[in-house]
């Protein structure tokens, strides 16, 4: 039981720091036991949700406010966790959207962009997925405030082309299309070539005919041009479905295979 109360002085003296996350390590060394009474002494803090571990040996302090939630909200403990895992990232898709303002639907599960494969993270009624994205350092990114720091969340720019390439991990078309025309006013045109360019160029000619059909046609004019020079084969605007019959879109080299139609 000594353990046990070492243990809750030093996650108040943690969180009357400000700081909210600590590794198992950290905690042995603080309370000077051993490995095997340290986890005994944090499986109890755990036991009574004052604690959590959204991994193995990283834990999180859970203030009163989110211990219905059993965990802090995730966008509170990844960037510390990304950090420990020393793992480039940014909060992209839907989560992104979110904090550029279009939160039409809130996601179910929090989203995080990933150079390699990574297993979802489970903290309470926190959930955690991960996507890879290739050229992940070139993403452009801004950092956001959170109660606990900074979290690094894509461009609106970005956002908008990892939408179209990752459609499904963002409930479909007709969903992607909502968020550009929640999001349209944030787009600058040329900002969103520089984000177009570090993805497939067939993302950006399925991007330019959503953002036309969201009613966003004045923020293309650059993007137009880069896929003039750029794309060389027509694609389908949903990729896998039949496209027999279907009309093109000739600006931007789009066979519109699909009926998407924004929710708004």
């Amino acid at each position: 039981m000594k353990s046990e109360m070492r243990a809750r002085n030093y996650i108040a003296a943690l969180a009357a720091s400000g700081r909210y996350h600590f590794t198992s390590a950290e905690a042995r060394d603080a309370l000077g036991v051993s490995a095997e009474a340290a986890k005994l002494a944090l499986n109890r803090l755990s036991r009574q949700k004052l604690i959590a571990a959204p991994a193995r040996g990283f834990y999180v302090i859970v203030p009163p406010e989110y211990r219905s939630l059993g965990c802090l909200p995730a966008d509170q403990f990844i960037p510390a966790l990304m950090q420990r895992l020393h793992l480039p990232y940014y909060a992209g898709l839907l989560s992104a959207a979110q904090y550029h303002g279009a939160a039409h639907h809130r996601p179910q599960e929090f989203q995080v962009m990933v150079a390699k494969p990574r297993r979802e993270v489970k903290c309470g009624q926190v959930r955690v997925a991960f996507a890879v994205r290739k050229r992940l350092a070139d993403v452009p990114v801004q950092n956001f405030n959170t109660p606990r720091g900074t979290i690094r969340v894509s461009t609106p720019e970005a956002t908008a082309v990892d939408l179209i390439g990752y459609h499904d991990h963002a409930g479909g078309l007709d969903q992607v299309a909502t968020i550009l025309s929640e999001m349209a006013e944030l787009i600058d045109p040329d900002k969103l070539v520089l984000a177009a360019r570090t993805a497939p160029v067939a993302w950006s000619q399925r991007l330019g005919h959503l953002l036309d059909q969201s009613g966003a046609a004045d923020r293309t004019a650059a993007l137009k041009e880069y896929v003039k020079d750029a794309a060389r084969q027509t694609v389908p605007l949903l990729p896998g479905a039949a496209d027999k019959g279907a009309l093109r879109d000739p600006k931007w080299k789009v066979l519109v295979n699909a009926d998407v139609e924004a929710e708004l």
